[in-house]
């Protein structure tokens, strides 16, 4: 029985791959802070109350522990994960950082991206750190032998993530028939992989010899342009999508947050070729296309109206932009 320890593990991802774990007789152990309640950990989970950017008190949780996995959700700069190398280094047989595919060159210069696609990203801070993540962990690999695994997520999404900025504010306008904003003209196109399809390709990597010193992403080949996210959205929630087109460059002077992670991210064409991961877990696939999980999403905000929650400012920015870019 392998013995994998999740740092984090209630997250969209993490929660998802925490049950495929359990289920697949997987000794988990979850070190977290215990902070978050949205989503509770299987039956069978081993709690450690411990916070990972405090070393001595990660020590004093896992003791004498030792483990095939280690796999880190909530490392994000090259400092963290020179901590964890530090703090695992004699303890696992294998550390799996869960990088980004924003990660990926921005914008590709040919699709599909695989795992051989060059890290550039001068976009988006995020993606660079976790870039220079990746190079730490490399590095540790090649002169030392750090047993360490890539993980590469692009969009991965639950019941509570709508994939445009704003969340239900996107799905509030929908319903009140007010315009949606979605950048470009609507047809570039984009992955979304369910969390639960996710899971599957991943949990089977750990302890997996042939990851050793690999980077792989796990991605749906279900691909559509944001027009027909948008589409699929809107009919999830009984509504009409009345699609503005803004270009992305005045969505980031409108709003310089949400702007970064379309020029960093989400404004250019990211199609994958899963073939790496296929050649180590064989027959997987991602098979709940964005439809059903369009459905979900709805479904919980419409089980407890105290989700439905508008974001009053980002809401005032979609009205100016539709206002200045509705034909």
């Amino acid at each position: 029985m392998l013995r994998v320890l999740f740092i984090g593990g209630t997250g969209i991802i993490s929660s998802a791959c925490a049950q495929v774990a359990v289920d697949a007789g997987i000794d988990l152990y979850v070190l977290n802070r215990g902070r978050s309640g949205q989503r509770p950990l299987p039956p069978g989970v081993t709690v450690l109350r411990a916070d990972i950017r405090e070393p001595p008190s990660v020590q004093s949780a896992i003791e004498d522990l030792e483990f095939d996995s280690v796999v880190n959700w909530v490392a994000f700069t090259p400092h963290q994960v020179r901590g964890d190398i530090e703090l695992f280094r004699e303890r696992t047989g294998q550390y799996v950082f869960i990088s980004s595919a924003s990660a990926y060159q921005t914008p590709p210069s040919r699709v599909p991206v695989t795992e051989s696609t060059p890290l550039r990203n001068p976009f988006w801070r995020y993606s660079r750190d976790k870039i220079a993540c990746e190079d730490a962990l490399v590095a540790a690999y090649r002169e030392d032998g750090f047993p360490a695994t890539i993980v590469r997520p692009s969009h991965t999404y639950d019941k509570t993530l709508v994939p445009f900025d704003g969340g239900w504010t996107v799905l509030g306008r929908m319903r009140a028939g007010k315009p949606v904003i979605v950048h470009g003209d609507g047809t570039s196109l984009w992955t979304l992989t369910h969390h639960e399809d996710f899971a599957r390709g991943f949990v089977p990597l750990l302890g997996h010899p042939r990851a050793i010193g690999e980077a792989f992403h796990i991605t749906s080949d279900d691909v559509l342009t944001w027009n027909q996210i948008a589409e699929a959205l809107a009919a999830a929630a009984g509504a009409t999508a009345r699609l503005v087109h803004v270009p992305s460059d005045a969505i980031a002077a409108a709003d310089p947050e949400w702007g970064a992670g379309l020029l960093g991210d989400k404004a250019h064409s990211m199609v994958f070729d899963n073939a790496k991961l296929r050649s180590v877990v064989p027959g997987w696939r991602a098979v709940i296309p964005f439809e059903r999980g369009a459905r979900e999403i709805v479904a919980w905000y419409d089980e407890d109206p105290a989700r439905q929650v508008t974001d009053a400012r980002l809401d005032a920015v979609m009205d100016k932009l539709a206002a200045a870019y509705q034909l």
